[in-house]
């Protein structure tokens, strides 16, 4: 986990280093999320709704392509946690891109087993040069996971 976090540190300062342009900004939104526990050959499943708020930084590596590091507090029912995704994005166009990257979650709830990696993707519309509506599923790992679909607004400064 330790060589995972210094090579996504080391690859996000080399893409800072040659950006052409960084916007930061903040977001938050609504999560459909599917807890999934996998016990002795059961498995449970519960369906929760909550919501999220943080902020990210777009940093870009080419005029199609950037980097999208976010830093989400999670707040669902049962489980409360902080997700720091780190996205690829792919302009299509001006105004439509595609996500997808790795998500390391830390669960803020847990007494064991707290840190979690997920996979995401998704798309982010640009409304205006400033304001943006995303959406993306977090597909989650392991016999304890949790899964969601994040629809959200971000504002960018």
């Amino acid at each position: 986990m330790k060589k995972l976090l210094f090579t996504t540190f080391l690859l996000a300062g080399t893409f800072f280093c040659n950006a052409q342009e960084t916007k930061f900004g903040v977001k938050a939104g609504v999560d459909f999320a599917t807890a999934k526990v996998k016990f002795l050959g059961t498995t449970a499943t519960s369906s929760e709704t909550g919501f999220f708020v943080g902020g990210f930084a777009n940093i870009g590596i080419s005029e199609q392509f950037s980097v999208q590091p976010e830093v989400l507090y999670v707040a669902i029912k049962d489980f409360n946690f902080l997700s720091v995704p780190i996205l690829a994005k792919y302009s299509v166009s001006k105004e439509f891109g595609i996500l997808a990257g790795p998500s390391l979650n830390y669960f803020l709830d847990a007494e064991e087993d707290e840190f979690k990696v997920n996979i995401d993707f998704g798309a982010s519309y640009d409304v205006t040069e400033d304001i943006e509506v995303n959406a993306k599923y977090s597909l989650g790992m392991g016999d304890v996971s949790i899964s969601g679909i994040f629809i959200g607004a971000g504002y960018k400064f």
